[in-house]
């Protein structure tokens, strides 16, 4: 598709966001600019927006929403595995499977929530069409649903927590708007629930339903501003 390889010469590496995103976290006060001269946003609702000088949001009516990325945190699975019984641990394809799913349903949250936002999701560039470029990074499950012989169940206060890293472009000129960092954690304020792929699904449904209500409502605030009041 035209959309896919025109993003993809314009955009950097995944694996440059995910150290941009560590860094960022890791230090004491956020950077006021990024390296592609991005300048840090106050008063927002989540960690960190970064955000193109003088760019505005408000000639954009489609959204262009690319395929979400999804990486564990670094060494995740050794952490899991040491503390569990062989017929519990994780595999690379049941790592593989978690990612596909979680991909999925970013996509279809997304999607619906923008959709009631008013938001057509199109595949097409144009100039009223902006690109959402996702990544869920540092993703940390505390007790995936693998296939056991064990009928033991686990109970956990958090399912687990992740990042969102979500760069906005013009689908026509491949310049970057912003950059989103939240990192999210599930709370289920202490009390402890059978861990499974329903619950779980569930806890990720709750914190992706919360980021596509915000990037819905963000839009939706900076189109309404800009409607002409009728006479």
């Amino acid at each position: 598709m035209r959309l896919y390889r025109k993003v993809s010469s314009v955009l950097v590496s995944i694996s440059l966001a995910v150290v941009t995103v560590t860094c960022a976290f890791a230090a004491e006060e956020l950077p006021a600019t990024t390296p592609d001269g991005l300048e840090l946003v106050s008063g927002t609702k989540v960690r960190a927006v970064y955000a193109k000088p003088g760019a505005t949001l408000e000639p954009y009516t489609k959204i262009a929403l690319l395929d979400c990325y999804v990486a564990f945190r670094k060494d995740w699975d050794r952490d899991y595995n040491r503390d569990v019984g062989l017929d519990r641990r994780v595999h690379a394809d049941d790592m593989e499977k978690i990612k596909s799913r979680l991909a999925e349903e970013f996509k279809a949250v997304f999607t619906d929530e923008l959709a009631k936002g008013g938001y057509e999701i199109v595949d097409h560039t144009g100039d009223d069409v902006l690109i959402v470029r996702p990544a869920l990074i540092n993703l940390d499950v505390t007790a995936p649903d693998v296939q056991s012989a064990s009928m033991t169940r686990t109970y956990v206060s958090s399912a687990g927590s992740m990042t969102l890293y979500m760069e906005l472009y013009d689908s026509v000129t491949g310049d970057i708007i912003a950059k989103v960092m939240d990192p999210e954690a599930s709370d289920r304020g202490g009390i402890g629930m059978a861990a499974n792929r329903v619950t779980n699904k569930a806890e990720a449904d709750r914190i992706l339903r919360k980021w596509a209500a915000l990037l819905s409502s963000h839009l939706g605030t900076v189109r309404d501003a800009t409607k002409t009041p009728e006479a």
